[in-house]
């Protein structure tokens, strides 16, 4: 799906997924889904290091740490992209392909920075957010999780896709489960956001507004492995097999040349 300036498509299938048939089967179509090892491990050492320090419930302010990095792989994204960009114009294919990404990752970046600022302001008004926990610690997870995605996107797209995968899959986990513990309550909590008005969403109450954040989450969870390029991920891979062949075949040389020496 291509989402174009003004987030309308966005938008509209957001709105789709507030009937849970619907989001069930989009949910559907990458559920079974399986990762590959390394993203699988940092996927998951994010998720145990947030569960120690914010606890296994959803809350406030466990959103509003989880938001602080939500962001970071959409400006990674555009970041490696911009880095590419530099090395592979002359390649039109290539280039329309990242761009798109890039284009992708603006938008999906603007949703995420809402989710940030509407939460924050909603969890000062729940509790007091202390200052190393809540806003320093977040910070730095993004950085190491702004470095990782870099790097995996430089090395192999299909693993930094994947990564954002797992981490947006345990983000709508948890809204998910904000929500039914807490319907009643939140259906009757106005919302009131000026960044939200300018956004362009006018939720009537807090459970509208969590409800479109939960399925903002499973959009970016199937977007980022429908991003996945899968014939250039299969000539990165040969490629990969190929240094890695070269790379055993020198040490096996340089073994046997000083071993018989």
């Amino acid at each position: 799906m291509e989402f174009t300036a003004g987030n309308k498509e966005f938008e509209a299938l957001n709105m789709q997924l507030n009937d849970l048939e619907k989001l069930e089967k989009y949910k559907m179509l990458y559920d079974g889904y399986r990762t590959n090892i390394l993203p699988r491990f940092i996927g998951g050492l994010l998720v145990r290091l947030g569960n120690i320090m914010y606890g296994h419930e959803p809350s406030y302010l466990k959103f509003r740490s989880i938001e602080i990095t939500a962001r970071v792989p959409y400006c990674s994204w555009s970041s490696a992209v911009y880095t590419l960009l530099t090395f592979f114009y002359f390649d039109e294919r290539k280039a329309i392909k990242l761009s798109s990404i890039a284009r992708y990752a603006g938008i999906a970046h603007d949703n995420e920075t809402m989710h940030l600022i509407v939460i924050s302001h909603l969890a000062r008004a729940e509790k007091r957010a202390g200052r190393i926990r809540h806003a320093l610690l977040p910070i730095f997870f993004s950085i190491f999780y702004f470095c990782a995605i870099y790097i995996l996107f430089l090395v192999r797209p299909r693993w930094s896709f994947e990564l954002n995968y797992l981490f947006e899959q345990d983000a709508f986990n948890q809204y998910s489960r904000f929500l039914d513990l807490h319907d009643e309550d939140l259906k009757n909590k106005l919302i009131e956001s000026k960044f939200l008005e300018w956004y362009g969403r006018n939720p009537k109450n807090q459970y509208d507004f969590f409800r479109s954040v939960r399925n903002d989450e499973i959009i970016h969870r199937n977007q980022s492995i429908q991003n996945i390029d899968t014939e250039a991920d299969g000539r990165r891979v040969r490629f990969l097999k190929f240094i890695t062949a070269c790379v055993v075949a020198a040490a096996f040389g340089i073994g046997a040349y000083i071993f018989l020496w």
